[in-house]
């Protein structure tokens, strides 16, 4: 049996503590019964809601009903931890520090903003002449090119240029890939990266190989997140686009993002913000839960990356 730690539960912290805004009363409409809790921790009700989102955050989306019922009690019993330490917290004056605040703000906006999104695109499916004309200019925007090349990562531009000259004095690549380069996987390979896409490589590797000929180095060291890198190209050659129905679920994401964010850029237009947002200010992403604004029209291996 899977036993789900207590430990497993600081990931939906911010979840259980965003409570559901109380609905509006009307005058014409009696009130709905309310349900009774599920349980109370020291007078404090625990919904049946509460209790299955809850369930579903730690279980990647079953239902109670499809768990053994020893696994149902602990995740209940985990739940009952949570909710006492909240309350422990209240009494504390945690939530009071300006960092716990800020995050449980930041919480509380990312799930409305969620639900505000779900809300608005529910009835905005795309259509098949919007998803072939995402297709077309997705297309026209992927060099339809792959590189074939390989590598030597290393942790400083000094070593970096070292490799070079050796290389510039007739260092055999593969051999110093093995013996210097940290990520591990190529090295085995003598740095060989295999074909690619330029859209896999983070940048500005793949700016760098796009600039080289075949068989050439890089002059000087590229440095990425990963570390500084010296690069071969050692062959290039047309790839093939993707059909359409091969990314046909890629290209509704993208639409679908690109209809959440012009209604977003409506909301900015006419928001009263002091003071004003300069122009570099004004986000190029997505927000934290929002469809992605883009993505690869196919799907790409990963950068090169450290073991």
């Amino acid at each position: 049996m899977k036993v789900i730690r207590f430990l497993v539960v600081g990931a939906v912290l911010a979840l259980a503590a965003c409570g559901k805004p109380a609905a509006e009363k009307s005058d014409a409409t009696p009130a709905t019964p309310a349900k009774p809790p599920l349980l109370t921790v020291n007078g404090k009700a625990i919904s049946t809601e509460m209790y299955e989102d809850y369930v579903k955050a730690v279980t990647q989306g079953k239902a109670s009903s499809e768990l053994p019922p020893d696994v149902q009690a602990q995740i209940k019993e985990n739940l009952v931890r949570i909710e006492l330490l909240a309350q422990q917290a209240e009494k504390d004056g945690i939530t009071k520090d300006p960092e716990v605040a800020a995050r449980l703000e930041l919480s509380r906006l990312n799930l409305l903003q969620q639900a505000v999104a779900q809300k608005y695109l529910k009835e905005r499916t795309p259509t098949d002449a919007e998803l072939r004309a995402e297709f077309e200019t997705q297309i026209a925007s992927t060099p339809l090119v792959e590189y074939h090349a390989r590598h030597i990562l290393v942790s400083s531009e000094d070593v970096a240029q070292k490799v070079i000259d050796q290389l510039k004095n007739g260092g055999d690549f593969a051999g110093l890939a093995k013996r210097l380069s940290s990520d591990k996987g190529s090295a085995a390979k003598g740095g060989d990266l295999d074909w690619f896409p330029p859209n896999a490589m983070v940048k500005p590797f793949s700016d760098a190989v796009a600039l080289l000929k075949n068989g050439e180095v890089t002059r000087t060291p590229v440095q990425t997140e990963y570390g500084w890198h010296v690069i071969q190209l050692l062959g290039t050659r047309d790839r093939a686009p993707p059909t359409f129905e091969a990314v046909q679920e890629q290209l509704k994401q993208i639409v679908l993002s690109k209809k959440f964010r012009a209604y977003s850029d409506d909301l900015l237009k006419t928001a009263k913000i002091e003071p004003p947002l300069s122009p570099a200010a004004t986000p190029t992403a997505p927000a934290p839960g929002a469809p992605p604004a883009s993505a690869p029209a196919s799907p790409a291996p990963e950068a090169p990356k450290t073991n």
